[in-house]
């Protein structure tokens, strides 16, 4: 019990920091381009404290910490709430750069946030990388069974090229018992490896199973002008591997089902923690630099979306009418919205959760 709750706990703090950091650059681009910022709030719902900075910002702690957002006066329209703010600190009444500046600043600070996660870890660490190598197989397993040899470098699955480790441990967990052909380099010469996985966990919730361990390549701590420009490398890299995920998963080389949410991120998070600070801050990185990517997307109700809008002002001359922008944003919200009732049905399904339901009904139904 204690497990999970700590688990749980170490989830949420993750992903309020990295909401943090975005609403953050928000709230210093609107400070910048003297906008006023009316709330700062940690999470939803109702404030369980607050405070006032001395721009007249109320900073608010709220009941559900699961996210946060920054609410700048005038934002999407007139705003006369607060008499004592002259409207030329009104985010409508700046001009269309602005505007887009402070938009685009929240992913921005995602960015730079993972690029300096990096290089913290490569300056104290070095540049360690686990590999899609295998660097051992355990006795019995599939991987023994199918003739893997220590030394292979795995490259694909079901012909579908492999972005890293992660990428092929998602894909294995996915296919329990399936039958796959396993892409793989050995000694220069190219495989392709027929197998079956294995499968592992209970009923209900059963994952794929291979039997490997990866080579790990441990580096050395490099100075600040090596890990500098090895952390913009591996941030871009990480920009291209969610962006190449994204759209295998759209052209359906890979399940819609392996899309995670809220849930996803919180129980992973705890997991991800149990292997140590540099593995936790390797994947706050990754969910950093995910958000980012996400709210980039050109969809009504994200940053992306708002800076279609700007762009288009920009290039006419004058706003998009009001008419437009609402059933854009209408539109953008259902899809929003549709798109976290599915990872978070992913989020539970993988869980287990739908199985221990369907074990107490039937417990219960039993007892009458």
């Amino acid at each position: 019990m204690m497990h999970t709750v700590e688990s749980i706990l170490i989830g949420i703090l993750v992903l309020s920091v990295v909401v943090f950091v975005h609403e953050l650059g928000h709230y210093l681009a609107a400070r910048w381009r003297h906008i006023k910022v009316d709330v700062f709030s940690i999470g939803f719902g109702p404030a369980l404290t607050s405070w006032y900075d001395r721009a007249g910002t109320r900073w608010q702690l709220s009941a559900l910490p699961l996210g946060g957002y920054v609410k700048l006066h005038g934002f999407g329209g007139d705003d006369s709430s607060d008499e004592a703010v002259d409207d030329d600190e009104a985010f409508h009444r700046k001009p269309v750069l602005s505007r887009a500046i402070v938009t685009v600043m929240g992913p921005v600070f995602n960015f730079i946030f993972t690029i300096i996660i990096f290089i913290g870890l490569f300056g104290f660490y070095g540049h360690s990388e686990v590999r899609p190598d295998v660097g051992e197989i355990e006795p019995g397993s599939v991987a023994q069974k199918a003739g893997l040899h220590v030394g292979d470098h795995l490259t694909s699955l079901n012909g579908r090229t492999l972005l890293g480790v992660a990428d092929l441990q998602a894909q294995i967990s996915a296919h329990p018992g399936e039958n796959v052909t396993l892409g793989l380099s050995r000694q220069g010469q190219d495989l392709a490896l027929p197998l079956t996985l294995g499968e592992k966990g209970q009923t209900g919730h059963k994952t794929g199973y291979l039997g490997v361990r990866f080579s790990i390549v441990i580096g050395k701590a490099l100075p600040f002008y090596k890990a500098v420009p090895m952390a913009f490398e591996k941030t871009w890299d990480l920009c291209v591997q969610v962006l190449q995920s994204v759209w295998q998963i759209i052209s359906g080389q890979r399940s819609a089902s392996q899309l995670s949410g809220t849930i996803g991120i919180i129980h992973a998070s705890g997991q991800v923690a149990h292997y140590g600070w540099v593995s936790l801050l390797l994947f706050v990185a990754a969910i950093s630099t995910s958000l980012g990517l996400f709210n980039l997307f050109p969809i009504p109700m994200l940053d992306g979306g708002h800076l279609v809008f700007y762009a288009a002002e920009a290039i006419m001359g004058r706003p998009v009418s009001e008419r437009v922008q609402g059933y854009a944003l209408q539109a953008g919200l259902s899809l929003v919205l549709v798109l976290f009732l599915f990872t978070g049905y992913n989020d539970l399904r993988n869980l287990g959760f739908f199985h221990k339901i369907e074990s107490i009904s039937h417990w219960v139904f039993s007892q009458h």
